[in-house]
């Protein structure tokens, strides 16, 4: 069985204990394990499964996010029928709604009235796990389901399958039923559809704070946990950068850590997840950190579980030291120089 099924993304999420990496861009393009943005991974996911049209609702700072994704090329998604779409709000009013807001996607009905794929999978931006939506469409046909909830370890994965024509009537009549999202349908009593769920299996893990992202960061060093993220039969997909190899100084030291290409390292790092275009000067020790695209470190640094965003400059002499469950987070394009860590 390979049914047709339409991709929907909902991106307007915007998690407050994130913030500080949220300032420039959605949760949809944080960067994340040294060369990737969190959607790659439920996009990757949607095409693996076959699914080629996927519709994207983004809502704050999204230009980031179209900056990544561009045309859907890196994701087989630049087609002449089909492919990527962009349907971002039309208001940036605070809304208590979940994923799958119905009065978010009434505003581009058409869209879905114009689909040809029966069944629609709706989608969270922020889980990071890998995995084939067709099982569970053939578990959801099986039981004659209107609705399948995705959990993983018995809790949502904020990830739905039902028939497109489904979602189309549930958004239509939304002011009549007062169904804002699908996560109201799945947990109301007061109608008739059947709701099932299905167990993702292997692993899956929602990002929904500092902590939660710099720990599956982290995890990442795990063999087992890179084993079961990157499979050779599901690639996680990203934009395609040209960049030199990473050069390493005679004095470099690099122990457990990811290096993404095109870095200048001339300390030591350890434990830690060093993305592209990062220079790390001599005498510097990284530990325990995330340090995003293009950050520069100086000499004699010390950095001890921090976070460092894209672009954020660290001079030389300066000691940032965090901790392990409250890592400390430096905003992009920031400075931190001697004088003021001082």
């Amino acid at each position: 069985m390979n049914k047709s099924i339409l991709g929907v993304i909902d991106a307007t999420t915007s998690n407050v204990s994130l913030e500080p990496l949220l300032t420039h861009r959605s949760l949809a393009a944080v960067p994340f394990g040294g060369r990737y943005r969190l959607i790659d991974f439920i996009l990757s996911n949607m095409v693996n499964s076959g699914i080629h049209s996927v519709a994207i609702f983004p809502k704050y700072q999204y230009r980031s996010l179209m900056d990544h994704l561009g045309s859907g090329k890196n994701w087989d998604l630049n087609r002449k029928r089909d492919g990527l779409f962009f349907f971002p709000s039309p208001s940036f009013e605070a809304e208590l709604s979940g994923i799958g807001a119905f009065n978010h996607f009434s505003h581009h009905i058409d869209y879905f009235e114009r689909s040809k794929q029966e069944y629609a999978v709706i989608s969270n931006c922020f889980t990071v796990n890998t995995m084939n939506f067709q099982p569970a469409l053939e578990k959801h046909i099986q039981l004659g389901s209107d609705i399948t909830e995705l959990r993983h370890h018995a809790k949502s994965l904020q990830m739905y399958i039902l028939k497109t024509s489904l979602l189309i009537d549930l958004i239509k009549t939304r002011k009549r039923t007062d169904f804002t999202c699908m996560r109201d349908v799945v947990e109301s009593s007061t109608h008739n559809y059947k709701i099932s769920r299905y167990e993702v299996p292997g692993f899956a893990k929602m990002i929904d704070s500092i902590e939660c992202y710099y720990d599956m960061s982290l995890s990442l060093l795990d063999p087992s946990t890179w084993k079961e993220l990157f499979m050779k039969d599901y690639p996680i997909y990203t934009k395609v950068k040209d960049e030199p190899p990473t050069r390493y100084s005679n004095g470099a030291v690099v122990k457990n850590s990811m290096v993404a290409n095109g870095c200048v390292i001339e300390g030591h790092v350890e434990n830690s997840i060093i993305f592209r275009g990062v220079k790390i000067g001599k005498g510097a020790v990284i530990k325990n950190s995330i340090i995003m695209q293009k950050s520069t470190i100086g000499s004699n640094c010390s950095l001890d579980a921090v976070i460092l965003d894209k672009d954020v400059k660290v001079e030389s002499g300066v000691s940032l030291i965090g901790k392990h469950d409250h890592p400390l987070v430096l905003q992009k394009g920031s400075t931190q120089g001697a004088l003021m860590s001082s």
